[in-house]
């Protein structure tokens, strides 16, 4: 059985607090976009694991997907073993949700060839124990995230009439890092991501923020500058994605990029 995976963007990113359990309280909204893995599994002798396309780093035994399967097998005992291949094509460490894709998308192709009978609530719980934004990829419509990222509740965002580019440079940002190096500005925050995402797309450039764009931008400014670039080239909305380094463009349908900047930024496009 075959799945395919796909990536989000975050619109908008507010890190409100951190939490006692060591997590930080989030206001966000997950958006799905078409770039997708490929995540196949056959039945084996024993559980094991091939990738190919672009390089995950680690051990393999720290995949979320082996993360999924064992967490499955826990409840279901009686869950064969199955050959796990994906092909990565979501960039890694770019703040598109990429691995917690591949984690949800395990839990429902094993629920799906398996008929395990999980309803749609009971996996967003299993994806919940595997990560953050894991539950989002249950779910995968735009979504309200708070919580940590795990309280989802769906909201009327259709960006279908606007085209995407995506520029992934190649840096690689921790989550961790990000989150750790933000510090919370005293005072007014502006307005609830909620409330700007329902304004006219025009609006979002001014009240849209992504809080993680501070330190991120500080350490790594070429992503400053690639957010400025897009603006340059006629976006609507441009921001870093979660903790990055994903920069997004949302531009009218008719745009076309530069052959300069495609040259120099390695580009996905969603027309």
């Amino acid at each position: 059985m075959v799945f395919f995976p796909n990536c989000k963007i975050n619109l908008g990113l507010r890190v409100l607090h951190r939490r006692n359990d060591g997590y930080h309280e989030l206001e966000t909204v997950f958006y799905p976009l078409p770039v997708k893995d490929v995540l196949e599994i056959i039945p084996a002798a024993s559980l094991n694991f091939t990738a190919s396309g672009l390089p995950i780093p680690g051990d393999a035994g720290t995949n979320l997907c082996y993360a999924a399967y064992h967490l499955l097998r826990e409840d279901f005992p009686e869950l064969p073993p199955v050959h796990i291949y994906l092909h990565k094509h979501i960039p890694i460490g770019a703040g598109l949700g990429g691995g917690s894709a591949d984690g949800a998308g395990m839990l429902q192709i094993l629920n799906r060839c398996f008929q395990l009978g999980l309803s749609q609530e009971r996996l967003m719980g299993y994806a919940a124990r595997l990560g953050s934004d894991c539950p989002f990829f249950i779910l995968n419509t735009a979504a309200l995230g708070g919580g940590r990222g795990e309280d989802l509740i769906p909201i009327a965002v259709d960006l279908s009439r606007y085209s995407f580019a995506l520029v992934h440079p190649g840096i690689h940002v921790s989550t961790a890092w990000a989150f750790s190096q933000y510090v919370p500005v005293p005072g007014d925050r502006g307005k609830k991501v909620q409330d700007v995402i329902l304004q006219p797309i025009g609006s979002w450039a001014e009240d849209l923020v992504n809080d993680l764009e501070m330190p991120v931008f500080a350490q790594y400014p070429e992503l400053r500058v690639i957010k400025e670039r897009l603006y340059d080239a006629g976006a609507l909305y441009a921001s870093m994605s979660g903790s990055g380094s994903c920069l997004f463009g949302i531009f009218e349908k008719e745009f076309k990029l530069s052959p300069t900047f495609t040259r120099d930024y390695p580009v996905i496009l969603l027309t």
